[in-house]
């Protein structure tokens, strides 16, 4: 038997709301939210540079428009990144 090439990723990534607090965003079956005090870079960007994201690998987003990459780890647990070094 002959395997065929691989098709696109099925991966579901998807901006699903947006509030004056911040987003939440869709990574396969789980939803993170991504609030404005935690990630500033978003909180001028308009909705279609905040909805264009690409997932580069399986743990890492990209916001080409914004020149944004976060991790899921960092979303996750953004007190573990600060934004300024002390």
């Amino acid at each position: 038997m002959k395997l065929k090439k691989h098709g696109e990723s099925t991966s579901i990534i998807e901006v699903t709301n947006l509030d004056r607090m911040g987003f939440w965003i869709l990574v396969g079956s789980k939803e993170y939210y991504l609030s404005f005090s935690d990630f500033p870079w978003f909180m001028d960007a308009s909705i279609k540079n905040i909805t264009h994201v690409v997932k580069e690998s399986e743990n890492h987003l990209y916001w080409p428009d914004l020149d944004i990459d976060l991790t899921l780890e960092m979303i996750e647990n953004p007190e573990a990144y600060p934004l300024k070094y002390k």
